[in-house]
């Protein structure tokens, strides 16, 4: 069992930068890939960012690219999601998620055994 909480969302104006953090309990995050996924409303869940066991691989969605940044702290057992240059279109529910089966990561949803519940990012234009 993987207990996953979010924590560092809130209203910023674009252009503006926030840290997520996603501290996990039961189990070490260096155990397992560990994912970013957003939802805004009336859209489905989509892939944000995600790192591999080792924490040597990282993949981010196009649409973030070069603005997120994805890191683990394994002595703090919590994964962060630095977000610089924020943009209205960022305004979403923010979730992280483990998947315990693979080293590598993963970009679909339904692979990810443990999610949390989610911390609102609000972008103003």
């Amino acid at each position: 069992q993987v207990q996953l909480v979010e924590s560092g969302g809130g209203l910023v104006q674009a252009g503006g930068s926030l840290r997520l953090s996603c501290a996990a309990s039961g189990r070490a995050v260096s155990s397992y890939a560990t994912g970013w996924f957003r939802q805004a409303p009336g859209k489905e869940r989509e892939f944000v960012a995600a790192i591999n066991r080792s924490g040597g691989s990282t993949g981010y969605s196009d649409s973030v690219k070069g603005r997120f940044t994805i890191s683990r702290d394994n002595a703090k057992n919590t994964v962060y999601l630095q977000m610089n240059s924020l943009k209205p279109e960022d305004t979403a529910v923010y979730y992280c998620a483990a998947d315990i089966h693979t080293y590598y990561y993963t970009r679909v949803v339904g692979e990810y055994d443990y999610w949390g519940q989610g911390t609102q990012v609000t972008v103003s234009p």
